[in-house]
This record gives C-alpha cells, structure tokens and sequence, in this order.
C-alpha cells in the first residue's frame, strides 16, 4: 500500500471523525418541545396516544412534553409567558385576546370552518323557545371561547347585546354542572362537550354557527420558538394534517382511539368529529377576515382593552 494512499486515508478517516464528533457535540442534551392542548384538543390528542412526534422529531434531538389545560386563554397565557412553546387548535376568538394583551405569537396553522361544532343549548322543557327570550337570563360559557363570540353574535342578530344577559364565565365541566343543576338558563359550548350533553341529557339547540361564527381553530407557536424551530414546526404540522385526513376517513377508528383517553362514549366522540372539519390549512392573511369581525365585536362590547389589527401576527410558512 502506497504512502499517499495511506495519507489520503487517514485524512479522511480523521475528517470523518472530526465531523461524527461535531455532530454530537451539536446534538448535545436533546431539546424539549412542549406542547399545551385541550380536552377537545382532537388531532394533537391523536398524535400524543400514537406517540407520532416522538417517533419523528427523534432525529432531530428534540423530545416531547405535553401539558392539558381546561381552555384556550390559559393556554395561551402559558405559551406567551414561554411555558409551553406550541399551542394545539384553540377556538378563533382566543388569538384575538391574546393579540389584545401583547402577546407574541405565530400562527402556525388553522383549521377550516366547523360552524355546527359550537351551539346554544336549553333543557328541552326550557320556555326559551328562540335566541330573543335569552333577554335577562343567566348564560353559561367560556370566557374568550368560540362560544364566546357565537354568543355575541346570535344576540346581536335577534336585536340583543351582550348587556342584555347575565354571563357566567365557566369551563366546560363546570358548565355542564351548572346547566344540569338548573343554575344558568343556557349554555354555550363546543365540540366533545356539545355531542356529550346531546346525546346524554334531554336539551335543544337554539343556535348554532352557521351563519353566524364559522368557528376556525388555531394551533399556535411563540414566535422566538418559530423562528428557531421551523423544522420542528414543519413536522408538526404535516402530522397534523395526516390526523385530521384519517379522522374523517375512519371515523369509528378515530373515536375508538380517543373513547378511552377522553373517558367517553366512542359514539358521542363519532357525533363531535362529524361537525369539525379537521382540514389543517397554513393561514394566509385573507383567512384572517373573520379574526377582524370577532376583534371589532368585542371591542365594541368593551371587552378587549384596545383595538386588535388581526393581519398584525406572524404566519408560519410549511416548507418555507
């Protein structure tokens, strides 16, 4: 074997080295991704059972933490204080809350409209008969939920404002005891929660979305995160669109998966899913159009402190 030849080797060789050592040394301890979600969190629910992240994102050195909370305005509280860095599907009115308080967020991705996945439910022996006989009732609802805005909306729609009834600020268990016991008059609420009470109580519906709150949801991102982590959010959010494209091409598979991890019946979750559109679309500004009708809405019933220009957020690019 000729001199050069070995020369040439062992410069390789120690290239090689030097490169593999690099490597770990980049690598180093693995980074954690930490993801907030909800209860009617679906798609992300699906990604954490099957471990579908974990799987992926190993390569990259990043591991998965997941953190449940009771509704959106507390997620995004933890991900604006750099608690969590990626938000699950959170109801359209919660982004304009958070914008309202200087929050720096990202959207990440947005759900197409599901307007029958939100409603406004009487016991079925209720005298209310229309949206108009809500006048001085006692309304139960998440603060800054879909359900939130779908509220303004049907009052405004039957001559009524927000004034005109007494709100109770509930989360969905909460509320459901509440509307059960008789202690609030209606109740607004979404998807699993809706299907639950309809299928397990004697209710009717007064209202729901359609044609009046379209109901996109967002999954969102801290913004230092987004600019960091691309990568990570490009894995993220192909996987959700696979989830959202399996629940509603299996939908007795999809609510067998998540009948155990929810604690509910499989044919209340198939009844939730059939309302949620599950389209992951990336958000682009002229989807932005209902965010500046549910900003201008609350602003006008005095409940944001200031006006919230909805096309002044960063928009993640998939593939950029």
């Amino acid at each position: 074997m000729t001199l050069p030849f070995l020369i040439h080797r062992r410069t390789v060789l120690g290239a090689l080295a030097a490169l593999s050592s690099g490597v770990a040394a980049a690598q180093g301890k693995p980074e954690t991704l930490r993801i907030g979600l909800q209860k009617s969190s679906t798609l992300t629910t699906i990604l954490r059972t099957r471990g579908t992240l974990e799987q992926l994102l190993a390569p990259l050195n990043v591991k998965v933490s997941w953190h449940e909370f009771t509704s959106g305005l507390p997620l995004l509280e933890a991900l604006n204080l750099g608690n969590i860095d990626v938000s699950a599907d959170v109801a359209d009115t919660v982004p304009v809350f958070a914008q309202a308080a200087g929050a720096n967020l990202t959207f990440v991705a947005q759900e197409s409209p599901s307007p029958a996945a939100q409603a406004i439910v009487v016991r079925a022996d209720s005298p209310i008969k229309t949206v108009a006989d809500l006048k001085g009732k006692k309304i139960g609802f998440a603060k800054a939920a879909g359900v939130h805005f779908l509220l303004i909306a049907a009052l405004e729609k039957s001559g009524l404002t927000f004034k005109d009834i007494e709100p109770a600020y509930l989360t969905p268990a909460d509320g459901r005891a509440a509307f059960e016991r008789g202690a609030i008059d209606a109740w607004v609420v979404w998807d699993p929660f809706l299907a639950a009470v309809q299928k397990q109580s004697a209710v009717r519906v007064l209202a729901d979305g359609r044609e009046l709150a379209s109901y996109q949801r967002y999954y969102l991102a801290g913004t230092p995160y987004a600019k960091a982590r691309p990568d990570v959010l490009g894995v993220f959010f192909h996987e959700l669109q696979k989830a959202g494209a399996w629940v509603k091409q299996s939908p007795k598979d999809a609510a067998a998966l998540l009948a155990p991890v929810w604690g509910l019946d499989a044919g209340v979750i198939e009844l939730a899913n059939s309302r949620r559109s599950y389209e992951v679309r990336a958000v682009v500004p002229t989807a932005l159009a209902e965010q500046q009708r549910i900003a201008d809405a609350f602003l006008a019933e005095k409940l944001l402190p200031r006006r919230v220009n909805a096309l002044d957020v960063p928009l993640f690019k998939p593939g950029a």
